[in-house]
């Protein structure tokens, strides 16, 4: 019997324009530089005891000739992530039928201190949301699912996972979740109603 669902945040719950096509359009910096940057920055900042975001960023916006401040910077990257409301009323609604809702997100510190701010669904909806600044582990590490698991005494067998990356998926696949990719809403309902209906 499923109990659980394990969702990702952003690029299900969260989503928004790609940074990369932002820099490109805003400050002509091409993707093929933004790109390998953004990997680098994201990798040490979704760690615990990572330092602010900003000087992770600040070497490559001085190469780059960009002018932000830490607050310019993380106003120009966070207001232009929007939840997907259609999302958020259709979890609503499992939760309403008894299931637990869980997020499972590589994420940073200041942008989830942003989330707590203005994403009120994140307070409601999820039993946990387990970001990997805190947990340490970053999908698509094991632990990051097990994890969850092993704190809300479930069983893979026992949960239905949706992320946007097929590596992430592809892992929680090989625990025994019941694992896809992301789709949109429809793709979603349709896939959550053979298993629970």
């Amino acid at each position: 019997m499923i109990k659980a669902i394990i969702f990702d945040l952003n690029g299900v719950f969260v989503q928004s324009r790609k940074l990369s096509d932002r820099f490109q359009q805003d400050f002509g910096v091409a993707s093929e530089a933004f790109l390998p940057a953004l990997k680098d920055v994201m990798a040490r900042v979704r760690q615990p005891g990572a330092a602010a975001m900003f000087s992770y960023w600040q070497p490559y916006f001085a190469k780059w000739r960009v002018n932000f401040s830490a607050d310019e910077f993380a106003d120009y990257w966070f207001h232009a992530e929007q939840v997907v409301p259609d999302m958020v009323e259709l979890v609503e609604g499992l939760k309403a039928r008894g299931l637990k809702i869980f997020i499972l997100s590589n994420n940073l510190a200041e942008r989830a201190e942003y989330y707590a701010e203005n994403f009120t669904f994140l307070k409601t909806l999820p039993e946990k949301v387990y970001y990997s600044f805190e947990t340490g582990f970053i999908k698509p590490d094991e632990r990051a699912y097990r994890l969850i698991l092993d704190e809300n005494g479930l069983t893979p067998e026992e949960c239905l996972y949706f992320d946007d990356s097929d590596a992430n998926v592809a892992v929680a696949n090989g625990l025994g979740l019941r694992a896809w990719k992301f789709e949109g809403v429809e793709k979603l309902k349709e896939q959550i109603g053979r298993i629970i209906e």
